[in-house]
């Protein structure tokens, strides 16, 4: 495996329309802002629209000034956590985005909820904030839904959602452009918890994988050990009477949490008496959402749930704000943010950490620049909100029940899809690189490449579509034999092509067939008997007919029907290439005819013919004629007339009348304007 390249074809071949890029505006060696830009194909495709939890206001967006809004055709969002979400509402009502944008139901649900949270907890001022409320609410209306293994097509570009495991609805996209596949993990989990399934692997491998990095090359803990250190923790910080915080966000990790500590109290009689608070103002309107999407978790929350609702919990209480809360005696409070920036979570360790016997145990990633990160570094002190020192003396445990794939599963999911191309984000950069490198040690057979692009960095990759298309209807079921050339109508339906009769159009389009009637006049006094008389000469077949009460002529077996009235004739024909050609050949003798002086009717029409020169000349003005004098050359070699249009040509030889062609029907009607010029001439 390679870190660098970038295509799978040389360098000569490359087309800028065959230029795929992968640009981060935000999680790019970082974690935070998770915003991925896809561009094929003229499609353009948004990845998840979050906001960085250590930044505030602007600066917590990503990097959208680097886009046009109004050319992105696509947003999906993979799960409703902030650092993937949280910018939605902006992009939607403050930008000129008018794309499509989808999540799955569960996402839908919960992205309304937390976000609504985010905005009353945010402590800025109402003029700082990215959107309101009412941004909120109508961000709403935009968003559309798609269910796992459903494929939607948006413009040509394909896309189907897999359960990524980490948060209930959480997904994965396999996107498809012009038969290039790209899977975008989003945060994934390929273990099964308390309450999720572990993350799915497409039934096909894409050509390119972009993979979170979070936890580069650690392996985690395993769960039963990790829940063992998790219970024991909390049950020494509430019997020696200090109160525990576990700082949490309102939706994900939290519900798993809720789960262990639940049933661990339920073993355990000695703490019934200590309380256990889940302190969110979306606590109910969070669990109504759970009880509802039971069917996206695993088989055993729902085997569960046909004896008891898992997530009506025995043990704990709702606590939507501080004012509700008697600060006395040992307690367990879950509360949000999880990082510690403002909110309740903040509130409550501020107040509790000076005291030994209270304890934080943090149970998730931690983002650089956040509350949360910084007191796993052990200071001896804090600032407060308000700029205030205080002395840290409250135990800090890190036990992460982060659902992020480690190393272990980031490995072994590349295994199985093997994927050419490798774009690792959502990972601090030291992580990504150690990634990266434990990477490129294990796959040493594995000519792939792995690319860990910065903030706006655009990784290129060069994919050379086919160029092929497939013969569809009733032109599929011809036989056609070695040599035989097939014809059709080709037809471009999103990135694929087809060949189709003229007749089928309708069936494989929205298109359908018409016929377009030409029509000429032109001056000419000659008589209605000798224009029918040249008419005979030039296509034996030429038939008066009484149309409406109009007298007409039908020449060149019906294709061509020429009307004279008074001092004008009328051409009229249904236009194509062989119907041009007869057109071309009546206008002329019409012409021709049209341009001798005028003769009294007792004078032959042999007398009118022969006063011209000799018959080479006259057939090469009458070719001149049909087929314009740029396309007529005379051979003084071998004194035949040469007829070239775009595509086809013939030779005549003016002594015998011996036609030569490379095409059926240019050889029919030259041959035949010759032949009537000469039985016109013998007359």
């Amino acid at each position: 495996m390679s870190s660098e390249g970038g295509g799978n074809n040389g360098q000569q071949d490359r087309e800028d329309s065959d230029l795929l890029t992968i640009r981060p505006l935000g999680a790019g060696q970082e974690v935070g802002r998770s915003c991925i830009m896809l561009e094929f194909k003229n499609k353009k495709i948004m990845l998840d629209c979050g906001i960085h939890p250590g930044l505030s206001g602007m600066d917590a967006l990503p990097y959208t000034d680097m886009i046009e809004s109004d050319e992105i055709d696509l947003l999906l969002i993979t799960h409703f956590h902030l650092d993937h979400c949280g910018a939605l509402p902006w992009f939607l009502e403050k930008t000129t985005f008018k794309g499509r944008v989808f999540m799955t139901p569960a996402t839908k649900a919960i992205y309304r909820w937390l976000l609504s949270d985010y905005i009353k907890v945010s402590n800025i001022s109402s003029d700082h904030m990215l959107y309101t409320e009412k941004d909120l609410e109508k961000s709403m209306d935009k968003i559309e839904i798609i269910n796992f293994h459903q494929e939607v097509d948006v413009s040509g570009i394909k896309f189907t959602a897999y359960n990524a495991g980490h948060v209930l609805g959480a997904a994965m996209f396999m996107i498809e452009i012009a038969g290039v596949k790209v899977l975008y993990t989003g945060d994934f989990s390929r273990v099964e918890d308390r309450h999720l399934m572990a993350a799915e692997v497409p039934n096909s491998s894409p050509d390119i994988l972009i993979s979170e990095s979070t936890y580069g090359t650690h392996i985690h803990e395993k769960r039963e050990q990790r829940e063992a250190r998790f219970t024991t923790k909390i049950h020494d910080i509430v019997t020696r009477g200090g109160h525990c915080l576990i700082p949490v966000f309102a939706l994900g990790r939290a519900q798993e949490l809720l789960l262990i500590l639940d049933e661990y109290w339920s073993c355990h009689p000695e703490l019934h008496d200590i309380p256990i608070y889940y302190a969110s103002s979306l606590a109910k309107k969070c669990m109504a959402v759970y009880q509802t999407y039971i069917g996206a978790m695993n088989e055993r929350i729902r085997r569960q749930i046909g004896i008891s609702n898992p997530f009506v919990f025995k043990h704990i209480s709702s606590l939507k704000n501080i004012d509700n809360f008697d600060d006395i005696g040992p307690c367990v409070i879950l509360a949000s943010p999880g990082m510690m920036q403002s909110g309740l979570s903040r509130q409550l360790f501020e107040s509790w950490c000076t005291d030994k016997r209270n304890g934080v145990v943090v149970a998730g990633y931690c983002v650089e620049g956040t509350l949360a990160k910084h007191i796993l570094s052990e200071p001896s002190e804090v600032v407060t909100m308000n700029g205030q020192k205080l002395p840290l003396r409250m135990s800090v445990d890190y036990i992460s029940f982060s659902a992020h794939t480690d190393y272990e599963q980031t490995s072994e999911f590349i295994r199985i899809l093997n994927p050419p191309h490798i774009v690792l984000v959502h990972g601090e950069q030291n992580e990504m690189m150690r990634l990266k490198q434990g990477l490129l040690r294990e796959f040493e057979d594995f000519q792939g490449s792995i690319y860990t692009p910065r903030n706006t960095q655009a990784v290129e990759l060069y994919f050379r579509g086919e160029k092929m298309a497939k013969v569809m209807g009733s032109l599929a079921s011809k036989q056609c034999t070695d040599g035989q050339q097939l014809s059709g109508i080709l037809v471009k339906r999103g990135f694929n092509y087809h060949l189709v009769e003229p007749a089928d159009l309708n069936n494989y389009t929205d298109l359908s067939t018409s016929s377009v009637v030409q029509r000429q006049m032109v001056h000419c006094s000659i008589s209605s008997h000798l224009l029918l008389h040249y008419m005979t000469q030039l296509s034996s077949d030429a038939t008066p007919v009484l149309v409406h009460g109009e007298q007409m002529l039908k020449v060149f077996g019906g294709a061509i029907t020429v009307i004279h009235t008074g001092s004008h004739v009328t051409i009229e024909w249904t236009a194509d290439a062989t119907n041009d050609m007869y057109a071309d050949a009546v206008l002329s003798v019409i012409l021709q005819v049209s341009s001798q002086p005028k003769r009294l009717g007792e004078l032959s029409v042999k007398q009118e013919i022969t006063k011209d020169t000799s018959f080479a000349k006259k057939l090469m003005k009458l070719m001149s004629d049909m087929f314009g004098e740029s396309n007529v050359i005379c051979s003084s070699n071998s004194e035949k007339i040469e007829v070239i249009t775009e595509d086809m040509r013939a030779s005549i030889d003016p002594n015998t009348l011996v036609v030569e062609s490379n095409d059926e029907s240019f050889h029919h009607l030259v041959q035949s304007a010759a032949k009537r010029l000469h039985t016109a001439l013998q007359i």
